[in-house]
């Protein structure tokens, strides 16, 4: 899949530098050429020897290379790549390109660039979850880049949290994603009043257009997202392994689009996105109270894993275990039915209910079936068997379901799977 393609790989300054030289590895081991722009900052983490030994090509460092630049090196360097990838992405990289600032050759080669970028964060769990750096991804979305991570766990620094540049098979993935879906992205361009731009090639039926930051312009959305938890005792619950990132990257593309948007959360680690309002929950009969709250909404998406379960009774101190005692028996209920719920409404029904189906096996069929079964306009199915790492991770295949047919994507990173969802949203409120 990558072999004979051209990766650019700008690598910002950071502890997390160390992990592109594995990326480098990685690449080159998939048969792709590469060749990397080392910014002055990374150059504190890694070496250029070392990189330039990995990619077995020259190392750019200088937007002030007289040698390169006789030549126009930052708009060669951008053009002649099939992908550009940041990583790491720093908080300033990041920065940079959301707005549109040049004073290096790492961001003006970004700003020069017509191809796809994809950007791998990496920064203190702080500064990841600031509200300009939100701010920045919500834009950098809007705009088109593709992002995978940031993972969350122990940072250098010794906190905790959502931050870590994803690891580099991750990133290998997310870019054999991108590639997979360049051929039917437009290329990205400016638009201006005064100089003409050319047009993006015509797009295949499969493929979405770029997402603008008005496409639902004024139209409320209501999101569901993560597990919810269903307590057994004060210190036990039934739960599942939903990490929440699907639903919390679709609010982020909704709010980008223009979207009055609310996000009812499950109990999940992950920053607000910037611009949404968050409703945080911890159980579905909460979780379907606060959506019956926040209607009317034009759209509701159940991105949620809420559990189908829970105890019939709720132990009011600590299960103890009796050494020789059976363990205990748990009566389970059935929880409400939240996608169902709102899909049924005679009042107050969104014009469009969006539900997703988490299935281990005849992921479309079954999905079918229950787009059917509930009452819902569209079904997002996705297989998150184990060996798929969706659950938890940064990538995602799904198939779109409606009364039309099935749409299936290839398999994408979550950020960009949101933001082809919005982009197909608002060309339904566009039709209708």
């Amino acid at each position: 899949m990558l072999k004979d393609k051209r990766i650019l790989l700008i690598i910002g300054g950071g502890i997390a530098a160390y992990k592109s030289l594995e990326l480098i590895r990685l690449l080159r081991k998939a048969e792709a050429s590469v060749h990397a722009i080392l910014t002055s900052a990374g150059q504190h983490f890694v070496t250029p020897l070392s990189v330039s030994a990995l990619c077995e090509a020259r190392v750019f460092t200088d937007l002030f290379d007289l040698t390169a630049e006789a030549e126009m090196g930052h708009i060669e360097l951008s053009r002649a790549a099939d992908l550009v990838v940041v990583a790491p992405a720093t908080a300033d990289l990041m920065a940079k390109l959301a707005g549109g600032l040049a004073n290096d050759l790492a961001s003006t080669t970004l700003l020069a660039t017509d191809k796809a970028v994809l950007m791998a964060p990496a920064m203190n769990v702080r500064m990841w979850t600031h509200a300009a750096t939100q701010r920045n991804l919500v834009q950098l979305i809007a705009d088109g880049v593709l992002f995978v991570g940031p993972d969350e766990g122990p940072m250098a620094c010794g906190e905790y949290g959502p931050g870590r540049m994803a690891e580099p098979a991750d990133i290998l993935q997310a870019i054999t994603a991108a590639l997979a879906d360049e051929a039917v992205r437009p290329a990205l361009v400016a638009t201006s009043t005064t100089v003409p731009v050319p047009k993006p090639s015509p797009l295949r039926a499969e493929s979405l257009p770029a997402l603008t930051s008005d496409a639902l312009q004024g139209v409320r959305v209501v999101i569901t997202s993560g597990p919810t938890h269903e307590p057994i005792d004060p210190v036990r619950y039934i739960a599942n392994r939903s990490s929440g990132k699907q639903g919390y990257a679709i609010a982020r593309a909704a709010a980008a689009a223009g979207a009055e948007v609310t996000l009812i959360s499950g109990p999940v680690q992950l920053a607000p996105p910037a611009g949404v309002e968050v409703v945080q929950v911890e159980s579905a009969r909460d979780m379907l109270n606060a959506v019956e709250l926040a209607l009317p909404a034009q759209v509701f998406i159940a991105a949620a894993a809420v559990a189908d379960w829970r105890t019939a009774a709720t132990a009011g101190q600590k299960i103890k275990k009796v050494p020789g005692a059976r363990g205990p028996t748990l009566a389970l209920v059935e929880n409400p039915d939240i996608l169902a719920s709102i899909a049924k409404r005679r009042k107050d029904r969104p014009r469009l209910v969006i539900g997703f189906a988490a299935e281990t096996e005849e992921v479309v069929t079954h999905a079918k079936t229950k787009r059917v079964r509930k009452g819902c306009d569209w079904i997002v199915a996705n297989d998150v068997t184990p060996a798929s790492g969706v659950m938890g991770g940064d990538l995602n295949t799904v198939h779109i379901i409606d009364n039309s047919g099935v749409e299936s994507w290839p398999k994408l990173a979550k950020e960009e799977v949101a933001r082809r969802l919005i982009s197909r949203i608002g060309d339904y409120f566009a039709a209708h």
